[in-house]
């Protein structure tokens, strides 16, 4: 991003959320661990000894009875009648790493109960084609499963407002259960689901499972749990069950609830964090292919950033790029050739995503100037909606045809073809928002159709809002759509864009404050260089795995001196060395530029070795055998001022 974003820089009020007290000093003398650890915890809500050994220390004792969840025993009764008459099942998933690794769980999980009950069970898969059918359970492939002989259909990550295609599944004698963790449609009345068998959902109206966040993939494995459990013969094998066989399925239900950014807090982060260490130990072949490619290394820890960064892209390729049930065969297949060419062929493809997507960025800044600048000299007058800094940003390919400083409305309804692949328009939204700290709605266009994706920030809840802006009747915008408070998918006639990009700004303007757009930075808890020992650094690796809901702690270290002049890397980023003015600790970091450009800002102040500085920085390990150790990922830097 160039000028337009670099201008919308980080305040200089930094706030400290957790603060000294007696409380924290007291829990900390009673866990026996660093004192800013039990600040950071009380902070985020863990305020006694028993939550904060539960928080760091996470078991599968934790993990809830997946039999609280409404339909779950109608679900494994409906399973365990299809097993015992080996009647064709088909699980109907999705094209994203939660919906593909979902279904993998689910057809394992049906084979293995069938193999105790003496039976071989027909478990088949439909993964969408992302362009040719998009997102959610279409028709005719519920005709297509009919005349193949199937009787049962299981959707996973998807479903939960599928009411035409369940009412087509009725019309045609099939029975099916839905797993999904979407939210449902509201109405007025009430929230309905879809007419089926079961549907398991803990988001929907009157289910009393306790923890209402959780993946799809983590529904479908709740669904395997069960059925497993059921059809385990005696203790003995129930027992195995818990001890053995869940914790193997751990690995990818982990990659699944990092991967899709739900909240890493209750349940999901006791699945992630015992999947995050069962990962360490792979073995199928095509796991184990893809995060040799991936270059993850199974001897050290292997962290929630390795996953979202590394192997989630690598999954999410094959159904952004190309065709996502190569991701259900790679992880099925026992062939070690089989997996390692698939595998390969995920990698080529994020490769492919990656370029795409860096050639979208580049077309990016145009459209944000469009709509946060002033109008090119050409112009007559300024393009619609022009403010400094908008609430919401709604970028579209079409609107690069345009002159420079204008903003469409309307689009031709001749065919046309976008310039942005739609594989990459939600990682678009993930970059817009990471950089503008706004909510951000990617869209391309595809013969007349607009497809687009959103992201949003913390406090602006992106499904209520296409919700409200979608309107009612005839004068509704939307195709389709559908998500979460955090992500959401749509499609819409292309000419109507130019509506949705009004509807979202005059929202997002009536219910974001200049307090929610403020760039402020929190930091976690102030500590002094010197208090970065290997007792704290140990605390805070048991603190994770760190994301949404549970984000890695940004720390405070006032009068820092710099041991080295400041160096620029790569023309805009800028590595420091660092030492404790009073204690001698003496650290290594690097300040990336992405809202802010931290070379230009030395350049200006004129840092020099000596001087002492104020930075605000999250702690990452490095692994390196001869230069690794714990280095500062630098986020705020100001000049030092003994006022404070």
């Amino acid at each position: 991003m160039g000028a337009v974003l670099q201008n919308q820089r980080i305040q200089d009020r930094w706030i400290v959320a957790a603060q000294k007290g007696e409380a924290a000093a007291e829990l900390a003398r009673v866990l026996g661990v660093p004192e800013p650890i039990t600040r950071i915890l009380i902070a985020r809500g863990v305020e006694t000894a028993e939550a904060a050994r539960a928080f760091l220390q996470p078991g599968m004792g934790q993990l809830h009875d997946p039999c609280k969840m409404l339909g779950m025993q109608a679900a494994v009764t409906r399973l365990r009648t299809a097993i015992e008459r080996q009647e064709p099942v088909l699980i109907y998933g999705d094209y994203d790493v939660d919906g593909t690794v979902a279904t993998v769980l689910l057809k394992t999980g049906l084979e293995r109960a069938a193999a105790w009950l003496g039976r071989t069970a027909d478990v088949r898969y439909h993964i969408p084609h992302r362009v040719r059918e998009g997102y959610g359970m279409q028709d005719a492939r519920i005709e297509a499963a009919a005349a193949e002989g199937v009787r049962l259909v299981v959707s996973v990550d998807t479903g939960i407002r599928a009411f035409a295609a369940a009412a087509q599944a009725r019309r045609l004698g099939l029975d099916l259960i839905v797993t999904d963790h979407h939210l449902p449609e509201v109405t007025e009345e009430q929230a309905p689901v879809p007419e089926a068998i079961a549907v398991l959902n803990p988001n929907q109206l009157g289910c009393p499972y306790p923890y209402k966040d959780l993946c799809g993939a983590a529904v479908a494995f709740k669904l395997v749990q069960a059925l497993l459990e059921s059809s385990a013969a005696d203790a003995g094998q129930q027992a195995r069950v818990r001890e053995k066989m869940l914790p193997s399925f751990l690995k990818l239900v982990a990659v699944a609830t990092i991967a899709d950014a739900v909240p890493l807090t209750g349940e999901n982060r006791t699945l992630a964090r015992l999947g995050l260490l069962e990962l360490r130990q792979p073995a199928q072949p095509g796991l184990c292919a893809l995060m040799e490619l991936a270059q993850i290394d199974t001897g050290r820890p292997i962290s929630a950033m390795d996953v979202a960064f590394r192997l989630a892209p690598r999954i999410n390729a094959a159904g952004r790029m190309d065709i996502a049930s190569d991701v259900v065969e790679m992880f099925l297949t026992r062939d070690a050739t089989t997996a390692r060419t698939l595998a390969e062929k995920l990698h080529r493809l994020n490769d492919e995503r990656r370029n795409r997507e860096a050639e979208a960025l580049r077309t990016i800044e145009a459209q944000i100037e469009a709509q946060t600048g002033a109008p090119s000299e050409a112009a007559t007058q300024p393009p619609p909606h022009a403010v400094a800094t908008p609430p919401c940003y709604v970028l579209d390919d079409a609107s690069l045809q345009t002159a420079p400083g204008t903003q469409p409305e309307t689009f031709p309804s001749s065919p046309c073809s976008g310039a942005w692949h739609r594989g990459v328009i939600g990682i678009l939204a993930s970059r817009v928002v990471d950089r503008t700290a706004r909510p951000a709605l990617v869209i391309t266009h595809e013969d007349g159709e607009a497809y687009g994706s959103g992201r949003s920030v913390a406090g602006f809840h992106l499904l209520d809002a296409l919700t409200a802006v979608n309107g009612q009747g005839e004068a509704r915008l939307f195709t389709r759509f559908g998500g979460h408070a955090h992500a959401v998918g749509f499609s819409l006639p292309s000419e109507r864009v130019g509506q949705l990009r009004q509807r979202m700004l005059s929202y997002a303007a009536d219910r974001l404050t200049p307090e929610d757009l403020e760039q402020s930075l929190l930091c976690d808890a102030e500590v002094r260089l010197g208090d970065l020992t290997a007792e704290f650094f140990a605390q805070l690796e048991q603190m994770g795995p760190f994301g949404r809901g549970n984000e890695e702690p940004v720390f405070l270290s006032r009068g820092v001196r710099l041991a080295a002049d400041p160096r620029v890397v790569n023309h805009r980023h800028l590595r420091l060395t660092v030492e404790d003015a009073d204690r001698g600790a003496k650290f290594s970091g690097v300040a990336w530029s992405r809202r802010e450009d931290w070379s230009q800002v030395a350049l200006k102040q004129g840092w020099r070795r000596g001087d002492l500085l104020d930075l605000a920085f999250r702690l990452h390990r490095n692994f390196h055998p001869t230069y690794g150790g714990w280095e500062l990922g630098v986020v705020g830097i100001r000049t030092h001022s003994a006022n404070g």
